[in-house]
C-alpha cells in the first residue's frame, strides 16, 4: 500500500523551477488514479522529477520509521485541505537540495539562514530535523498551476551529540514545551521565506509539525500540530492541535497501554496463531491512536517456513485468526515475512469487513 501511494505520488514538473505558473507545452500527462484516496502525479517528457531536497535530513536521522512516518502522516495531512479529487500530487520543486541543506544547519556567520541555533558547546541542542515539501497542482484546460503547498518540519525530541569527535554519543530528552516552542518558531521563520518567492505569495501553505521518536524507538514520532495559511499571511496566526501517539505490540512491561481491549485482542491473535504454527520467530505491531482511539495497525510476523505449502496454510489461518480477533474498527496490514523475503501479505481497509490476502510465488 506504501508503494502504491508513493507511485501514484510521483510527479515530475521542470518548468516549476522558476516562479512562473507551470508552461505544460512539453509532453505532460497524469499518472491516472487507481484508488481515490491516492493523489494522482505528473510525468513529464516520460519522465517524473523527485523532490528537489528529497532524502535531506541531518545525519543524525538513524529510525527510518520516522522518515516512513514523516511522508505518510504529512500526505494525510494533505488531503484534508488539498482533496485527492480536484488537485494534482507534485514532488517540492521550490526547495532546493541547497536551501534545505542550510536551512536544517546551525546558524553561524557562514551560514547565516540556518534554522538551528548557534552552537555555545556540544550540548546546545539541534531542533530541527526534517523538512518535506509537497506541491499541488490544479488543471485548467492543458496546464497545471501550483494552487498549495504543505510544508513538513520534523522536530527532535531527543538531541545526540559528542563531546569530542571519537568519544561516546549522549543524549539529551527536550521536553514537549521546548518541541513545540521550537517548532512554532522555526515554522513562522519558514512561511516568511516562502512567501519572499513571488509565485508562492498567494497560495495556500500549510505547516505541519513531527515530533520525531528516538533512535531506539520501534516506531516513528507523530504529528502534533499544524497551520492552514491563506494568501498573504507571513505569520502563523492559528494552529490546530493534533491527538496522535504510536505503540508497539507487545506492550512492554510496565508502560501505560493506548487501549486495555486492543492489546487483549492482540494477544489473543498472537497466542492463537503461535500455537497453531509454533515456528515462528515473532509477532509484533504498530499502531497509531488518534484522539485516543485505534486509528490503524501494522503486524508484522517472521517465520521460520520454508515450503510454500506450509506458508498457504499460515496465511490463510492467519487470515481467520485475524479476522476474529484483531480490532475491527481501524484498516489493518498484515506482513508475512522469513529472514530473506515477503512471503505473503494480508489486508484490510478502513470500511472493509473482511481481509484480503496475497501469496508471493516464484518461478
Amino acid at each position: 500500500m506504501l508503494c502504491g501511494i508513493l507511485l501514484a505520488a510521483c510527479g515530475s514538473a521542470d518548468n516549476l523551477k522558476s516562479d512562473n505558473t507551470s508552461d505544460t507545452s512539453k509532453k505532460t500527462q497524469l499518472t491516472g488514479q487507481t484508488n481515490k484516496g491516492y493523489y494522482q502525479g505528473v510525468i513529464k517528457n516520460g519522465h517524473y522529477q523527485t523532490s528537489k531536497s528529497r532524502g535531506v535530513s541531518v545525519s543524525q536521522i538513524s529510525n527510518q520509521f520516522n522518515i516512513k512516518g514523516f511522508e505518510n502522516g504529512l500526505l494525510d495531512i494533505s488531503k484534508d485541505q488539498f482533496s485527492t479529487n480536484k488537485y494534482v500530487f507534485q514532488e517540492g520543486q521550490y526547495l532546493s537540495t541547497g536551501t534545505v541543506t542550510n536551512w536544517l544547519g546551525r546558524k553561524t556567520k557562514k551560514n547565516p539562514t540556518g534554522l538551528n541555533p548557534t552552537s555555545k558547546n556540544s550540548a546546545t541542542p539541534s531542533y530541527l530535523a526534517q523538512i518535506n515539501e509537497m506541491d499541488f497542482m490544479t488543471q485548467q484546460g492543458k496546464k497545471l498551476s501550483l494552487s498549495g503547498m504543505t510544508i513538513g518540519l520534523g522536530i527532535n525530541s531527543v538531541y545526540y551529540y559528542k563531546k569530542t569527535t571519537d568519544g561516546p554519543t549522549y543524549s539529551k530528552d527536550l521536553t514537549n514545551a521546548q518541541i513545540q516552542s521550537q517548532g512554532k518558531e522555526i515554522a513562522n521563520k519558514v512561511l516568511q521565506r516562502l512567501r519572499a518567492k513571488k509565485s508562492l505569495k498567494n497560495i495556500p501553505i500549510v505547516i505541519a509539525l513531527y515530533k520525531q521518536a528516538s533512535d531506539d524507538s520501534l516506531v516513528g514520532g507523530n504529528f502534533f500540530s499544524y497551520s492552514v495559511n491563506n494568501s498573504n499571511s507571513k505569520t502563523v496566526s492559528d494552529w490546530k492541535k493534533i491527538n496522535q501517539k504510536n505503540y508497539v505490540f507487545p506492550i512492554q512491561s510496565g508502560k501505560k497501554t493506548p487501549n486495555k481491549n486492543d492489546e487483549d485482542a492482540f494477544e489473543n491473535f498472537k497466542s492463537q496463531i503461535q500455537s497453531f504454527f509454533p515456528n515462528l520467530s515473532g509477532v509484533t505491531a504498530q499502531a497509531q491512536y488518534t484522539d485516543g482511539t485505534l486509528s490503524g495497525m501494522n503486524v508484522n510476523i517472521t517465520t521460520q517456513f520454508y515450503s510454500q505449502t506450509e506458508i498457504i496454510s499460515f496465511t490463510q489461518y492467519v487470515q481467520q485468526a485475524a479476522q476474529k480477533y484483531l480490532p475491527g474498527t481501524a484498516p489493518i496490514d498484515i506482513q508475512i515475512q522469513s529472514t530473506n523475503d515477503i512471503q505473503s501479505f494480508l489486508s484490510r481497509g478502513s470500511g472493509e469487513k473482511s481481509f484480503s490476502a496475497h501469496i508471493f510465488n516464484s518461478y
